[in-house]
């Protein structure tokens, strides 16, 4: 088994991020925290990081990038944070894979006196000095209203989940449903129980989903894989822009969509604020400063109509050159 020591220096020389050399964790070395996303790949995680390394510069500490592989693996991000405990950080910032799952090992960081700060999805309990996060529900209400102006009130509509316990798509995925029922009652919803996962699964869903319901007016998926999967079988069965489309999150191939007239409106966030918040709020409760609880960070709908505005813009294609330096 690896040692502590061995599991940090792999993970120093594999995705480490460092600050300035101002103090802050002993012995006049600058405070190390682990920032632990549900996984790398997606273009949101890297707007995260990019947030994350712009605040370490900014406060001068050393932030540990690393999240569970393959993305989205629960046993995977406990193992992460374990690890990261065992290699000595002063402060987690996690975003859960699952709200229950993930409980014991933040409550294992607490009882080692490792505060961990929550970001993006939520956890269950009270082990966690602050969670920073869109209001997801409310972004599934947004979504549900885009979605029932475009059809006027009328149709039948799918939704795609994305994965059992993600706290974060899960409220997404309530808002969109509860909106619709009671604003749009003649919209029928005639599939919300699959789910899609990464990518590649989410095509095969969305491909299912489309076979099964030929007559479809409209749909939903509440992040960014299950909008890319969604996107691309509605491409496949040259459904694209006829079907009425709504996504959660940006990436290029999204953003390429909602140029074209194939995605209708995308409800964004802002990750890099959220990144850079929550490394924020776990540097200053390190340092003795009080915190706020609850962060609410930026929430906008993107459309063909108002993609070229200034804030619209700002959320759609984050400046991550950070991560290059």
């Amino acid at each position: 088994m690896w040692s502590a020591l061995s599991f940090l220096a792999l993970v120093c020389s594999s995705c480490g991020d460092s600050g300035s050399a101002a103090s802050g964790g002993g012995s006049g070395q600058p405070l190390r925290l682990a920032v632990i996303p549900k996984g790398t790949l997606h273009e949101f995680w890297k707007a995260v990081h990019a947030g994350a390394k712009t605040a370490a510069v900014e406060l001068g500490v050393a932030i540990e990038w690393k999240g569970p592989d393959p993305e989205g693996d629960r046993q995977a991000q406990i193992q992460t944070v374990q690890n990261f405990l065992s290699a000595g950080v002063q402060g987690i910032v996690l975003a859960p894979v699952d709200q229950q799952a993930l409980v014991p090992a933040v409550a294992e960081a607490k009882a080692a006196k490792v505060p961990t700060v929550v970001f993006d999805s939520g956890l269950a309990g009270d082990a966690h000095v602050a969670f920073v996060a869109t209001d997801n529900r409310a972004g599934g209400v947004l979504a549900a209203e885009r979605l029932g102006g475009l059809l006027q009130g009328k149709g039948r509509v799918v939704m795609l989940r994305f994965q059992q316990g993600s706290a974060s798509t899960m409220a997404r995925e309530e808002g969109f449903l509860s909106t619709l029922q009671g604003r749009f009652p003649q919209i029928q919803v005639v599939s919300s129980d699959q789910y899609g996962g990464d990518t590649e699964k989410a095509v095969a869903a969305s491909e299912s989903l489309l076979v099964a319901h030929p007559d479809v007016d409209g749909a939903f998926c509440p992040n960014e894989s299950t909008a890319h999967g969604m996107l691309i079988a509605l491409q496949r069965a040259s459904k694209a822009g006829k079907v009425k489309f709504v996504g959660f999150d940006a990436s290029s191939a999204l953003l390429t969509g909602l140029e074209k007239g194939e995605v209708h409106g995308l409800v964004v966030q802002d990750p890099v604020g959220m990144g850079k918040r929550a490394v924020e709020l776990m540097v200053a409760h390190l340092r003795g400063q009080p915190v706020q609880k609850d962060v609410a960070t930026d929430l906008v709908l993107a459309t063909p109509e108002n993609r070229t505005e200034p804030k619209v813009q700002a959320l759609l294609k984050p400046d991550l050159s950070i991560l290059s330096r």
